[in-house]
């Protein structure tokens, strides 16, 4: 299994390659490395190149990308690669498919609310048009040891057994704790659900998910968590997160089939939360083994080689 990692040589790329090496090791996949240069074209600034000028760009890109490696620990299989193209979260996504990579994990600007997530233009592209899941790291993420909870997000929409699918078979295949989470704004501008509705809601996903998976799969335990506040923002800090946890949410419908699409809330959910979080695509068929390598889910109630293709 491959990760591909959308390195820049500054702090946000130093979150991506942390997050990357903790994710790896839970799984153990190996990492690939990508930096995208301009392609060569009449409408860059100065055309055709000057004497010698590809040559530095290229040197400094290699020594870039060789701190980038200097980062991840000597038991994570690590290669690293440059690739051209005019839309970096385009290279990024063409990258993954060339490498047979299983996702894509990014960082996250350092401008968001708190130092958390603000989504950057790169994000934001890859976040509406990905076919295989995002993985966002956020600001100042030091952690490299392995993932040790995976968190399911499950909205009220038709379908929310879908990513609970796939966040059970994740959680199940590398032994990682699973919780799902509803999220309710009680604010006097939010919708009216109530956190009665939310826990009926999460019970009737779990069993639909049960009967989706059925009777030869082992048992497994989920907590069932209702995050309430006046927001959103609010609902999400109400919940308790621990270090090493990661998020697991679904795109919107507006997606298109296996593509990823980001709505609204879950943008909400991005600008508030203080852990790593993956987005998968709508209706995403990729094995549990591409992201974190059940008869009946009872439910607890809980409030290589290192080197630079040029």
């Amino acid at each position: 299994m491959r990760y591909v990692v959308g390195y820049t040589a500054n702090a946000r790329g130093g979150d991506a390659v942390n997050l990357a090496v903790a994710l790896a090791r839970r799984q153990g996949a190996s990492l690939d490395l990508v930096m995208v240069l301009p392609a060569d074209s009449p409408y860059n600034g100065v055309y055709p190149p000057e004497a010698g000028f590809k040559s530095i760009l290229a040197g400094q890109v290699a020594a870039w990308l060789d701190e980038g490696l200097a980062l991840i620990p000597a038991d994570v299989p690590a290669k690293a690669h440059i690739y051209r193209g005019d839309s970096e979260a385009g290279v990024l996504i063409n990258a993954a498919r060339d490498l047979g990579a299983s996702a894509l994990i990014i960082g996250a600007s350092s401008a968001g609310l708190f130092k958390r997530f603000s989504v950057g233009s790169v994000a934001n592209a890859l976040l509406h048009a990905s076919p295989l899941p995002v993985v966002l790291a956020p600001s100042g993420y030091s952690r490299t040891e392995p993932i040790t909870r995976l968190t399911c997000a499950v909205g009220t929409r038709v379908g929310a057994e879908g990513v609970l699918t796939v966040a059970v078979a994740s959680a199940k295949r590398r032994g990682l704790p699973l919780r799902v989470v509803s999220l309710i704004a009680l604010g006097n501008n939010e919708a009216g659900a109530t956190v009665e509705d939310a826990k009926a809601h999460l019970r009737a996903v779990v069993a639909a998910s049960q009967a989706l998976q059925g009777s030869s799969l082992e048992k497994q335990a989920i907590d069932v968590v209702v995050g309430s506040g006046r927001t959103i923002e609010d609902a999400v800090d109400a919940l308790n997160w621990k270090k090493g946890e990661i998020l697991l949410i679904g795109s919107s419908r507006l997606a298109h089939n296996n593509s990823i699409f980001l709505g609204s809330t879950a943008n909400r959910i991005l600008r508030a939360l203080p852990v790593p979080m993956i987005v998968v695509p709508r209706n995403y068929v990729g094995s549990a083994d591409d992201l974190l390598q059940t008869t009946q889910i009872p439910v607890v109630d809980a409030d290589g080689p290192r080197e630079a293709k040029k």
